[in-house]
């Protein structure tokens, strides 16, 4: 069994593993919280022929692997008699899943609007004309559409997860206002059965209904935020075109993608998108190859060379042998790779939902332990004493504290990050940031500018620089290579005019040349040009463009047709910042890990002048993963920084994934943080800002309990039988209402904090 299948199987479920097995991802509907992941694990593990199911909270999908004479009807039948929905129309179901998603949210945005208007006089009555007779009737006829409409599905939920034996905050919720408002209006209906005891029926509506409103905020905000997760996969998508141009019988027939079949011709013309993978059989160009591989510099493709799906075509056009197609694409793999990476990972149980699975059946325990107690013991007024005590401990026990706990200290400490240009889209990896033991950094774009720039002139005539700087430009302007795109840059810069220049001819694989008016021939290329026409370069400049490339750095050479006259040394420089953080981070005791698709030579001369010490160079998107996974299995907590498709596996497979702001849109969307500036400054400040949260969700998670921690044996009774001392049910509403105050007040403090 390797690590997904371990991951893919449940708790419990013991099953024999075939050899063909089916594993499939499928868009889940009805999830609202962690619970329900789980629930749809179980009842899926319970489908005969199912092998394992993993499913994914914040993307609302479940990858499942199950036996071929297992239909998908069946599994969609078995979650259907929970509430729950599986989509499994392959051609249209992320469109059927964002219908499905914005349709919850529309509603979620609706229960909390009514709500909270409905909600908002009933607490001016409770607040300001408590003895107002009309006010309880008011406020009856107000609460009931809040909890038996707009809060309905608190209640449903609870129904469901105690179908199954189980509570989470739901229950808690549905128990708390239910009682509450139940006790309310049996006090509303029948005051005369206080009246008689001498005791004042007191109501409470507006503590039933806040709850309502409050926790529906919550799941307002939670669905807005898992409607964007699936983006980055659609984009990936999006990158394959939908048709593409193939020769049929010598014609140009343009079909559907879909219809392509391997040893197709396919043409391609300038500014597309190679539609499949294949071999270049006729024609010349250069393809930006950058979101499979994540370097800046095109690639010239001539015959014989490899094309990949989702690459752009730059000036040139080409036809090309299609090899793999469909599923089979490189595209389609790191797509597959990325959805089965997120799958693979069990939905991180919050801290909340695992204090209230143990918080709310103690809760419902010792309130029903009260009730039985005082009537056992209570006398003459044991039932009203009973009644009164069991239904302070569950109202002084409500969650609104609980629910309030994490999300503000999250939502505080998100725009402290803005403030520093750390952009945090997933509370998850704000949590888990601060346990972070090793920075894995993707080389282009991430430790470098990502663009290359001309960091170097060195002319064999410094007198004639500004006449031959001319002819260069004029013959770069003219030249598709990307390299001559920054020669361009720096000559511009420099306030150079062009000169002229006649018989442009491009030399594949070498470089340019060009005829100037003074007679002679000009070259811009490669070593391998100048050598083809025997063209002699001085002693000096041929120790310096040794030196250059030592440096790492990519040598143009400038000649006429008898020697050479200048060099241009290209390179991606390393940003100013990189190695300041790098030495932060490892300052924090953090190892800093440094991946990158380029040579060696190159990733030596960065990794030495960022300060990094593990390097490793010519990777794939595959191997990055991979690399990640290693450092995993050595119990490290992992931070991946990337900024290209290319290093969107390793980022779901990582356990904290950083974009840099100025990366692909893919890596930025499929990243749980984004750095505005590109600035790697900002990653030791977004592990400082988790350190500070985290403590703060802690303290929030201290106050809301400490109410119940003392509040809860007060409201039993227990000084009772000392002082004859009972806690009134307003009082408990009232120690609620001010456990909610302490944690908002806590978690404000975030924003005055340094990081």
């Amino acid at each position: 069994m390797n690590a997904t299948d371990h991951v893919l199987a449940p708790v419990g479920l013991q099953k024999k593993k075939s050899e063909s097995l089916i594993k499939k991802t499928f868009p889940v509907t009805g999830m609202s919280c962690a619970a329900c992941a789980a629930s749809v694990e179980s009842i899926l593990a319970t489908v005969p022929g199912v092998y394992g199911a993993s499913v994914n909270f914040a993307g609302s999908f479940v990858v499942v692997e199950y036996e071929k004479d297992t239909t998908e009807e069946a599994l969609q039948y078995a979650l259907q008699s929970i509430g729950y929905g599986l989509i499994i129309d392959a051609e249209n179901s992320s469109e059927v899943q964002d219908q499905q998603q914005q349709r919850q949210y529309l509603e979620a945005r609706e229960r909390t609007i009514w709500s909270g208007t409905l909600t908002l006089p009933i607490v001016v009555l409770s607040m300001f004309f408590m003895d107002w007779g009309p006010g309880k009737w008011v406020s009856l006829a107000l609460s009931i559409p809040i909890l038996f409409w707009f809060g309905r599905h608190f209640f449903i939920n609870a129904l469901r997860q105690a179908k199954h034996k189980k509570a989470n905050m739901d229950t808690l919720v549905a128990l708390s206002t239910g009682i509450a408002f139940v006790f309310s209006l049996f006090n509303t209906l029948f005051p005369e059965y206080w009246y008689s005891r001498g005791i004042h029926p007191h109501v409470y509506y507006e503590a039933a209904t806040v709850i309502i409103t409050f926790i529906s905020l919550g799941k307002l905000l939670e669905e807005k935020a898992k409607s964007n997760t699936s983006s980055s996969i659609k984009k990936l998508m999006g990158l394959q075109p939908k048709t593409l141009v193939a020769i049929i019988d010598g014609e140009e027939v343009e079909m559907p993608i879909a219809s392509v079949q391997p040893g197709q011709l396919i043409v391609v013309r300038p500014g597309e998108k190679v539609p499949v993978d294949g071999e270049v059989l006729e024609g010349s160009s250069f393809v930006d190859e950058n979101m499979i591989t994540g370097e800046p510099v095109p690639v010239e493709k001539a015959k014989g060379a490899k094309v990949f799906a989702g690459t752009i075509n730059q000036k040139g056009s080409f036809r090309f042998t299609a090899h793999k197609v469909g599923g089979e694409t490189l595209l389609s793999q790191i797509i597959k790779m990325v959805q089965e990476a997120q799958g693979s990972k069990a939905p991180v149980q919050k801290l909340v939902d695992k204090i209230a699975g143990i918080f709310v059946p103690v809760v419902m325990g010792i309130s029903l332990l009260t009730f039985i107690t005082w009537m056992a013991i209570g006398g003459d007024n044991a039932f009203t004493h009973a009644l009164l005590t069991s239904v302070t401990v569950l109202v002084i026990a409500c969650p609104c504290a609980l629910g309030l706990a994490t999300p503000t200290a999250v939502m505080v400490g998100i725009g402290k990050g803005a403030e520093h240009n750390i952009l945090i889209k997933d509370a998850e990896s704000l949590e888990l940031a601060h346990r972070v033991t090793a920075v894995v950094l993707d080389k282009t774009g991430t430790i470098t500018e990502g663009h290359p720039v001309v960091s170097d002139v060195v002319w064999l005539d410094e007198n004639r620089a500004e006449e031959l700087s001319s002819i260069l430009l004029a013959i770069e302007l003219q030249s598709e290579h990307p390299l001559a795109e920054a020669v361009v840059k720096r000559l511009k810069k420099e306030d150079t005019m062009p000169a002229k220049v006649a018989g442009f001819q491009s030399i594949t694989g070498k470089g340019v040349r060009a005829e100037g008016t003074d007679g002679r021939t000009y070259f811009v290329g490669n070593h391998k040009l100048i050598d083809e026409y025997g063209v002699s370069m001085s002693a000096g400049l041929e120790q310096k463009a040794k030196v250059l490339q030592a440096q790492a750095k990519t040598v143009v050479f400038f000649s006429d047709d008898v020697e050479v006259l200048a060099l241009a040394a290209i390179t991606d420089k390393v940003k100013a910042t990189s190695p300041t953080a790098i030495t932060a981070l490892k300052n924090q005791g953090i190892e800093v890990h440094m991946l990158t698709g380029d040579n060696r030579q190159t990733a030596a001369v960065v990794a030495q002048q960022a300060g990094i010490q593990h390097f490793i160079a010519e990777v794939l998107p595959s191997d990055k993963a991979e690399y990640v996974k290693q450092l995993q299995a050595q119990g490290k907590v992992v931070a991946m920084v990337g900024d290209g498709i290319n290093d969107s596996h390793a980022l779901a497979q990582s356990d904290v994934s950083i974009a840099m702001g100025k990366g692909s849109d893919i890596a930025i969307d499929a990243a749980k943080m984004a750095l505005i500036t590109s600035d790697l400054q900002s990653i030791p400040k977004a592990l400082k800002l988790s350190k500070k949260t985290v403590l703060g969700i802690r303290q929030n998670l201290f106050w809301a309990f400490i109410y119940n921690i003392i509040g809860i044996p007060v409201a039993a009774g227990v000084l009772f039988p000392f002082n004859g001392f009972l806690l009134d049910p307003m009082i408990a509403g009232a120690a609620m209402a001010f456990s909610s105050v302490s944690v908002v007040a806590n978690s404000l403090r975030l924003k005055t904090t340094r990081i």
